[in-house]
């Protein structure tokens, strides 16, 4: 496990001198990459690529089971990074954040979903407004396409996923730094989070390029950064909370 153990240190220290910038600057990264595709996008300058299909395998196999992705590498590594010196009860405490992100996820996608069905109007090949149905999975089941108010749930959860694992991950650099004995299950999840963090970040970048309008993508990152502020910058100081992961004074964010 050498090898494995190497990569985790090469991880650490390319994070340790960053982490602090990352966190701070990580909205205003999404907002800039999301106006910069959207612009590129109505320039129509960026050639077609296999990434402008929905059907490439990063969308198919990872985007469309984003949040599965997500509890899968983080439920195991938040029980494990934050049982060092700690009681069951702060683990369970910690492992609530990720029922919080997952409401906000649900009630997030939720929203738009409706959103769309009330700003929204059917309409077949010719144009012409099919008002007998109201939802958009009632127009699209039969055939005919669906125009409403689309914020963009890709923009909002791969940014969402991404500011929620970097902040979760944080715990990782206190015990590699401090030569903490780790297991080589802990050191696989924490490279797989790193290797799915890189994966979101790129295919918001192709969301933003390729699909949606401008102004649902903002919408869709802004939601993202609102869950995210609400919880780790906000509700997480408080006593009354799952409470930040271990060490995260340690490699605090100056406001």
């Amino acid at each position: 496990m050498s090898a494995l153990s190497g990569v985790v240190n090469k991880l650490v220290s390319f994070w340790i001198p960053n982490v602090t910038c990352v966190r701070q600057y990580m909205p205003l990264f999404f907002f800039g990459v999301s106006l910069t595709g959207s612009l590129l996008k109505e320039l129509d300058v960026v050639p077609k690529t296999y990434f402008s299909s929905s059907r490439n395998v990063l969308n198919v196999y990872f985007v469309k089971v984003s949040w599965g992705w997500n509890l899968v590498l983080l439920l195991p590594f938040l029980c494990l990074s934050n049982s060092y010196n700690r009681n069951l009860f702060f683990v369970l405490k910690r492992l609530a954040s990720l029922v919080v992100a997952t409401a906000i996820w649900y009630s997030c996608t939720q929203m738009f979903f409706y959103i769309e069905d009330i700003t929204g109007r059917c309409y077949d090949s010719a144009q012409d407004v099919h008002e007998e149905f109201s939802t958009k999975a009632e127009c699209g089941k039969s055939g005919f396409v669906w125009d409403g108010f689309d914020i963009s749930g890709h923009s909002f959860i791969l940014a969402y996923s991404t500011f929620l694992i970097v902040e979760e991950m944080v715990p990782m650099l206190h015990l590699v730094q401090h030569n903490q004995k780790r297991t080589p299950v802990l050191d696989v999840l924490y490279v797989a989070l790193n290797v799915i963090v890189v994966i979101w970040i790129w295919m918001f970048a192709c969301t933003s390029v390729y699909f949606h309008e401008t102004i649902h993508k903002i919408l869709g990152t802004l939601f993202a950064v609102l869950g995210w502020y609400g919880t780790y910058k906000v509700w997480y100081l408080n006593p009354f909370s799952p409470g930040l992961p271990p060490f995260h004074s340690d490699h605090k964010q100056h406001d």
